[in-house]
């Protein structure tokens, strides 16, 4: 068996199965106790997307934002390396080393190069990726063979009438592809690409979008297909109201609240997601890519020296921002 599949090969052994546990025990989205001691690093080296969602906005950086699809910069793979390099070095708690975006990681080829360097660099660091899924089915090979372990994929409907109220249009081997026709597509390669990879051995964690009046009395049938097809994790986000979907309010806690008791029976829900910026690091509490110098130094005290004093001090510089 080629060397690129050896992941699917060793499925059954009891090391795979060990390794799979610390994985997901080190990974802050994937295990809740671990958001306090382990961080993650995202590379912004995606910038292509292949569909176009009607709360989805990627054209500006702020630095007041932090959102999904928001980078300060667009990072070369070899640049995304040395910042890696960069990070691991000051913050040794960061175990995962993810590509969100702004666009989806498997439209661009920049991501595969990238994880190739990381994994060829930093082979005990768990490679994590998050995708809509549309090309899922036709990359998992290549997602195979540069070592990523846990994938994040959103899938907001998995009825095709409720997925073309949300997504404007897919582009699709060169074809644009809009209403039922793209959501019947887009489905389709989301719910067998997530069977592939779990059977491949990949811990899956599924996003959902929580949109009041178009998916939040769907999100229950979205948690027992997950159920059926394996996934670990869901982690159901609120809308934030932008593009097409500016004039929706978003969810409140408690809608949010009650879907995620609903779904629990069928799937484990993730409660403490940061809806991170495509370049973030550090915590999940403490996106490091939007603090001060002064901040972050503070934070490398933490992880190295003395963790107490760091607390009080990083306390009392928040009591004078105040």
């Amino acid at each position: 068996m080629p060397e690129e599949n050896n992941l699917i090969s060793d499925i059954d052994s009891p090391k795979f199965e060990e390794e799979l546990l610390r994985k997901i025990a080190e990974h802050p989205c994937y295990d809740r106790k671990a958001q306090h001691k382990y961080g993650r690093i995202h590379l912004a080296v995606a910038p292509s997307c292949n569909i176009q969602c009607n709360f989805c906005v990627r054209e500006f950086d702020c630095v007041n934002e932090s959102r999904p699809g928001v980078t300060s910069k667009v990072l070369t793979p070899q640049e995304a390396l040395e910042k890696t390099k960069q990070v691991i070095a000051d913050y040794p708690f960061i175990k995962v080393v993810g590509i969100a975006g702004p666009g989806d990681p498997l439209a661009n080829k920049e991501t595969f190069e990238t994880f190739e360097l990381i994994k060829k660099e930093f082979p005990d660091l768990t490679l994590c990726m998050s995708t809509n899924g549309l090309l899922l089915p036709e990359k998992l090979e290549d997602i195979l063979r540069v070592g990523v372990s846990t994938l994040t994929v959103t899938i907001n409907a998995i009825d095709p009438e409720i997925q073309a109220k949300i997504v404007d249009h897919i582009i699709y081997h060169g074809k644009i592809y809009r209403g039922i026709e793209g959501a019947k597509i887009q489905v389709k390669n989301q719910l067998e690409g997530v069977k592939a990879a779990i059977d491949a051995g990949i811990v899956v964690k599924v996003n959902t979008v929580l949109i009041p009046g178009i998916n939040d009395k769907h999100v229950v049938e979205i948690a027992r297909k997950l159920n059926e097809l394996g996934v670990y994790i869901m982690n159901i986000m609120p809308l934030i109201s932008q593009g097409a979907f500016a004039n929706i309010e978003p969810p409140t806690a408690e809608e949010r609240k009650v879907a995620q008791q609903a779904c629990e029976p069928y799937v484990l829900q993730m409660r403490h997601c940061r809806q991170c910026r495509a370049d973030a690091y550090g915590l999940l509490a403490q996106d490091m890519s939007q603090m001060s110098e002064k901040r972050r130094k503070l934070i490398k005290i933490q992880t190295k020296e003395d963790a107490e004093r760091a607390r009080k001090i990083l306390k009392e510089d928040g009591k004078q921002k105040a």
